[in-house]
């Protein structure tokens, strides 16, 4: 079963972004501290991004464009509350950082869009 493990870990990554993407989507594509065109950008990066990270199409891409909002959000929006997650802190966003990293780092995989039509972005 190893040769799934790597279709689990962009399922898991990219299941999670589509929720997070689509409840931004229910609220207008606001997010909270942020200019509207900010907000629209996160949104697109987090719904799209999350179908395309779970399909594995453009996964490199995608994953490192959430990578580098989980940056963002690790380093300028949570680091000041500290690492725990239950006081704000950075340990949620810097894990799902880490994790949307190792799927930029590795690319689709076997079982991925990508994969299928021979082109990895």
């Amino acid at each position: 079963v190893v040769p799934l493990a790597w279709p689990m870990a962009r399922l898991a990554c990219g299941f999670h972004l589509i929720i997070h993407g689509w409840g931004k989507i229910l609220r207008g594509g606001t997010v909270t501290g942020s200019t509207l065109a900010f907000g629209f950008f996160l949104t697109f990066i987090e719904f799209v991004g999350g179908i395309c990270i779970t399909t594995g199409l453009f996964t490199r891409f995608f994953a490192a464009a959430v990578a580098i909002e989980m940056a963002y959000l690790t380093f300028i929006q949570y680091w000041a509350n500290g690492y725990g997650w239950r006081t704000d802190g950075y340990e949620y966003v810097l894990m799902w950082g880490m994790l949307s990293f190792a799927i930029a780092l590795r690319g689709g995989g076997n079982y991925s869009l990508d994969r299928v039509i021979g082109r990895e972005l």
